[in-house]
């Protein structure tokens, strides 16, 4: 069964589910879980930059493949109204990774998240239409409206990290 809006019918466009074993659950991984997961996670930083490592001291030293990846779509996508399908994918499969971590790590599977394989972990959003189906300059316009947000969030930290 497809999700939907029970009051007029549409279908969302992200498709999200964990599917819970049918099994009992390995209590041992359980308490050794965080133990277990820095290797994968050690890979989910390298991948998507500083989603998983949180607000460190000092600057970040490497920004990882998802923020290169982040630029080049967005000006191809302002300037040119396309966005690559491979691009689409890499975006896709490394959402679908992080939540596959996230999945194990909040204890509702207690396999060991795979790079490659969906596993219990479903998540799926259509690809969008560049021409029609986003607003070109709608992201330099967030971008402006973000700018006071930064300006407030560099200048806690700066505060935080001085003696």
């Amino acid at each position: 069964m497809e999700p939907n809006d029970r009051t007029t019918g549409a279908q969302y466009p992200v498709r999200f589910s964990v599917e819970y074993p049918d099994r009992d659950l390995n209590r041992l991984t359980t308490v050794f879980r965080l133990i277990v997961a820095i290797p994968i996670l050690i890979v989910a930083a390298t991948l998507g930059g500083d989603a998983w490592g949180g607000y460190g001291h000092g600057p970040s030293v490497a920004m990882g493949t998802a923020g290169l990846l982040f630029l080049p779509p967005l000006l191809m996508i302002v300037f040119r109204q396309k966005y690559p399908r491979w691009w689409y994918d890499w975006n896709l499969e490394l959402l679908r990774f992080t939540n596959r971590i996230g999945a194990y790590l909040a204890l509702m599977d207690d396999r060991y998240p795979s790079t490659d394989e969906r596993q219990a972990v479903a998540l799926d959003f259509p690809y969008p239409n560049a021409k029609e189906g986003l607003n070109r300059w709608l992201p330099l316009v967030k971008w402006l409206l973000a700018i006071p947000h930064y300006i407030v969030l560099f200048s806690c930290r700066s505060v935080q990290s001085s003696p």
